[in-house]
């Protein structure tokens, strides 16, 4: 099933981005497999080192809102809980990502109580009906399965994320967050792919260097 969070177009496309989106399907197919099989364990210890380098992140220590993701534990996802609990206690506002499936959007919506959040048919985990939305934010932290120094990434093909950023950001600032072994080279991209500001892993934080230039450390 796509996750109907992350970063495929259904629209028509030129043949070299075609090609592009077939790059880009085994990449989504091959980061798919291999943090699948990477063991709980590890994926929740590299998750709290990921967490600690957000909280130390200039635009996550300032903020007064950010939007998370809620993991989806048998992807192995990042898990973002215990950054939830840590904002949540210093009186930080925080929305996850609810979709409307028939109007085509994806919104933040505040999320006061953990617990109220719900799969919805989608297969993650997404705020009650009727939670309000929470904008403007300061941050909005990503999911990616594989992602690039320019701030590039794989989804899984739905493609909400890209068409969602640009309703938040800016002024939002967007991180990505990924395991390092999931940080490749390049990954390929079409015109409506949106890359992210940064790139936050277990190992490393980037500043994403659009032009192709060296990204920097923070």
């Amino acid at each position: 099933m796509r996750d109907p969070r992350d970063d495929g177009h259904s629209h028509a496309l030129a043949p070299d981005d075609v090609i592009r989106r077939k790059v880009k399907a085994e990449l989504r197919k091959r980061f798919r497999g291999l943090r699948k099989t990477t063991p709980a364990s590890s994926c929740l210890e590299r998750s709290e080192k990921i967490v600690r380098a957000l909280l130390e992140h200039p635009a996550v220590a300032a903020a007064s809102s950010v939007a998370l993701f809620w993991p989806i534990e048998q992807r192995h996802e990042v898990d973002l809980r215990s950054l939830d609990a840590t904002l949540r206690a210093r009186g930080v506002a925080l929305g996850y990502p609810a979709i409307d499936g028939e109007a085509g959007v994806m919104t933040f919506r505040r999320v006061d109580d953990t617990a109220a959040l719900a799969e919805a048919g989608l297969g993650f985990a997404e705020p009650a009906p009727g939670s309000p939305e929470l904008a403007p934010l300061d941050v909005v932290v990503v999911p990616a399965l594989a992602i690039d120094p320019r701030g590039h990434r794989v989804g899984y093909g739905a493609g909400w994320y890209d068409r969602t950023l640009g309703r938040y950001a800016p002024p939002a600032c967007t991180i990505a967050v990924a395991f390092d072994w999931q940080l490749v080279v390049e990954v390929p991209t079409v015109e409506t792919d949106r890359a992210v500001d940064w790139i936050v892993t277990d190992a490393r934080v980037l500043r994403a260097s659009p032009d192709g230039a060296p990204p920097s450390d923070a």
